[in-house]
Order: C-alpha cells, then structure tokens, then sequence
C-alpha cells in the first residue's frame, strides 16, 4: 500500500506542476466607461440601415439599443465575458461567442463594439494592429486606421476643448457606419 501511496503523490504532484507551468492567458484591456446616446447610419453591399443608439460600456459588459425614431427598440444587444446575445423586436435571440461575429449574423454587417469602444472616446484600441494614426495639433484623433477599419473623426470644437468626439465615419471594405454622438452620460 505504501508504494501505491507514493505513486499516487507523485502523480498528484507532477499534475501540479504540469499545470503551474502552463502559461496564463492576459485578459484583453477594456475601454474605460462610458453610456452615450446617438444616432447610426450603416451601410452594407449598398443596403442602408439607420436608427438611434443607446450604448453603455462596462468594465465588464456591454448593452446596446437599436432604436427607432419614436424610442422603441430594435434590437437589444448584449455582450460579457459569457458571449454575446441578440435580441430582435420580434423577441427572438441570436447568440454568439462575441459581439462582432453576433452582429454579422443577425444585422448582415459587422458592428464592431469591442474596438470601437476605444474608438469612440478618441483612443487607439489596446491590441489592435494600427497602420495609419492623424491627429490635430491638440493631440485628438483626426484619422485612424486600425485592424482594416479607416475611422474619421469630428470635434464639436476645432479649438480643441473637446475631447470626446461628436461624430465618427468608419469604412472596412463595402461598409460604412457615420456614428453620431448626440449626449455622453
């Protein structure tokens, strides 16, 4: 019995070890907090779609709204560490591992939330591959480009006492989104 033992600590042991070795993954750096209210334009393969935004960002979560005109919902987004839920007027879910592959299937074009939460405040997303970065002579952003996406940026100032954008026009391939910020919270 005592050989079993010993084999048996041994064993226990080297799985231990075998697993403290194995290299931890970093977590992705999220974009600092933010809810604002605006308004979208998309448009994919010459298909248009608009509608108003609500968007809160989170640590930990993001929640977006698809609104018409009169404020009723389009859609309800949803997107954390468990993956990422659509739900359409309808009521009817879609879900997904992240926000960007949830939006392609369920709207047909890409949203892309998790970078352009960096995007929208005026900064760089944190692990992204950034070819192109313009800026104005108060160090805001005029121009991105970063992972495929060309991103342009308007102040609601010139004089450079903003520093949060008002609007943004974005293209990657055959799609445009124009996002209007009309109110940060």
């Amino acid at each position: 019995m005592s050989l079993f033992r010993t084999c048996a600590a041994l064993l226990v042991a080297a799985a231990h070890a075998g697993c403290a070795l194995e290299p931890s993954r970093p977590a992705q750096p999220r974009a600092p907090a933010f809810d604002l209210v605006g308004r979208v334009a998309v448009t994919h393969d010459g298909r248009p779609f608009s509608s108003g935004v609500r968007w809160q960002h989170s640590a930990d979560r993001d929640e977006l709204w698809l609104l018409t005109p009169l404020g009723q919902a389009l859609a309800h987004i949803v997107s954390d560490a468990e993956g990422a839920v659509f739900t359409g007027s309808d009521r009817r879910q879609h879900r997904a591992p992240d926000v960007e592959a949830l939006t392609r299937r369920a709207l047909g074009w890409e949203l892309p939330v998790t970078r352009l939460a960096w995007w929208v405040r005026g900064g760089i997303a944190a692990d992204g591959v950034i070819a192109e970065v313009d800026r104005d002579p108060q160090g805001r952003l005029l121009r991105l480009r970063q992972d495929g996406w060309d991103i342009a940026y308007t102040y609601r100032s010139e004089e450079g006492t903003d520093s949060l954008p008002r609007r943004l026009d974005l293209q990657y391939e055959s799609q445009t989104i124009r996002l209007v910020i009309d109110n940060w919270r």
